[in-house]
């Protein structure tokens, strides 16, 4: 005889302030972070966060709340919130529920994870410090990024962020044989579904998920979007042992979701109007993302700084968790120097003999003194002239510029635009070509043969130098 099926736990509304539902259980009371669901087809999703006395609870709606009403009807699903996990989630875009919003064929042969997972113990963290190589010159060799840690990606409209988060996408997929996942917490729908149909043309869509908590959905949903896509990510981490990369745009909107559920909760608000528990949940979302012994969640997270101030609770509370910030310069995206990173204000942890060896750590600071060089000579040279400038100064000058055209690198995810070929260039390549630059090898050479280039070779391949004379 099969078991009998347990009868609901049902609850009474008793009062609807706006995302805030307090409900009644006169049988058991739902756990903290329990589902309730509620409406005609059970479409209004509730998670418990407070339980008042031995009788109500209070939730923040993660749907709209139109409709609901005191002395309805609650449905108590007895679990957390839940994240579909499996190989047949790849390429797919999902929303905070796990529900498919790319007008697909339904998932098969998936399970369901709760979204509150704890981070994985000590004993199974990598101590390791490894390099995880994108194939982009310019990072590799400037701001190295930590295997299972945390960059943070800084910049405006319109220079790059996306293409060079394509960019590793397709890196990632492609050479490295990993998984992908995007996670848009508050993005315009816009933006989320021109990404999906970039992702599809360049085609990297097949290694990678999406999930989307948009601007206009509650902020309980934008509040646990990120620990959905944090869910699939450590499936793909600790069951099939493969590196995830996984991209957060924007993790500053998260701490604002936080902020709108803390204040519709009635806590009493911190500095600057923030919730008190803001560390506790930045880092609740951060401490998962973590190199182990299975594998590695590598993430890149683009950061919203409020009004440039550098000081705001939310950028020093992000900035405590990043191992490297890459900083795109709209003045370089000017100039046609793409990628658009800015080499003297970007930065990383990694960067450090101990880590990227004695090499490599004396190239990179070769290469940023040589271009912080060059930035002080600009403003001599646009008044008097490079032919003012002392020998010494023209030779700095022509190796600076030498190597910003040779950390611009064509992109695979860009070929349709460009026509140029994508280039991957590996870490040792790289690092040949600033030395072999940095020794005045291609004095001789136009700074043109250095633009948009793969490794430097190719340079010497297209152009070639004979008695001093540049033929091409």
């Amino acid at each position: 005889m099969s078991a009998k099926t347990p009868a609901p736990n049902l609850g009474v509304i008793t009062s609807v302030r706006g995302s805030v539902v307090d409900v009644r259980f006169d049988d058991r009371l739902p756990s903290v972070y329990s589902i309730l669901r509620a409406g005609a087809k059970n479409e209004i999703v509730i998670e418990v966060l407070t339980q008042q006395d031995t009788l109500h609870v209070r939730g923040i709606a993660l749907t709209p709340t139109q409709g609901l009403a005191r002395g309805m009807r609650v449905e108590d699903s007895g679990g957390p919130l839940k994240a579909p996990v499996g190989k047949s989630i790849l390429s797919r875009m999902f929303d905070v529920f796990g529900n498919i919003i790319d007008r697909g064929p339904v998932l098969s042969d998936v399970k369901w994870n709760s979204v509150h997972r704890e981070p994985p113990p000590l004993d199974r963290r990598s101590t390791k410090s490894e390099i995880f190589e994108t194939g982009i010159k310019v990072i590799d060799i400037l701001t190295p990024l930590e295997r299972g840690g945390k960059a943070g990606l800084f910049g405006g409209a319109g220079v790059g962020k996306t293409v060079l988060l394509t960019e590793m996408i397709h890196n990632e997929i492609g050479d490295q044989k990993g998984v992908s996942i995007f996670c848009g917490i508050g993005e315009r729908c816009r933006e989320g579904q021109e990404l999906y149909h970039d992702m599809k043309e360049a085609g990297v869509l097949k290694g990678m998920v999406m999930v989307f908590g948009q601007m206009n959905e509650p902020p309980g949903a934008r509040f646990r979007v990120g620990h959905t896509a944090l869910t699939m990510a450590e499936y793909f981490r600790d069951e099939e042992h493969k590196d995830v990369l996984l991209l957060i745009d924007n993790i500053f909107r998260f701490i604002q979701a936080g902020s709108e559920v803390s204040g519709l909760m009635g806590q009493m608000p911190s500095r600057l109007g923030y919730q008190p528990t803001m560390g506790t949940e930045l880092s609740s979302l951060e401490e998962r993302i973590a190199n182990t012994d299975t594998g590695a969640i590598t993430s890149i997270q683009a950061v919203y700084v409020p009004a440039d101030d550098f000081t705001d609770p939310a950028a020093v509370h992000t900035f405590s968790h990043l191992s490297a910030s890459i900083v795109l310069s709209r003045k370089r995206a000017g100039e046609g120097l793409y990628p658009a990173i800015d080499p003297l204000q970007s930065g990383s942890k990694m960067a450090t003999p101990g880590i990227i060896g004695e090499r490599h750590y004396q190239l990179a600071q070769e290469i940023r003194k040589t271009l912080a060089q060059y930035a002080d000579l600009k403003d001599i040279i646009a008044m008097l002239g490079l032919d003012q400038l002392s020998l010494e100064d023209r030779q700095i000058v022509a190796r600076a510029r030498r190597l910003e055209r040779f950390l611009t690198q064509p992109f695979f995810t860009t070929e349709q635009f460009t026509g140029i070929p994508g280039k991957f260039v590996s870490l040792e390549d790289a690092l040949d070509g600033c030395e072999r630059i940095l020794r005045d090898e291609f004095k001789d050479y136009p700074e043109s043969a250095l633009y948009m280039i793969g490794t430097i070779d190719e340079a010497k391949k297209t152009h070639k130098v004979e008695d001093g004379i540049h033929k091409s």
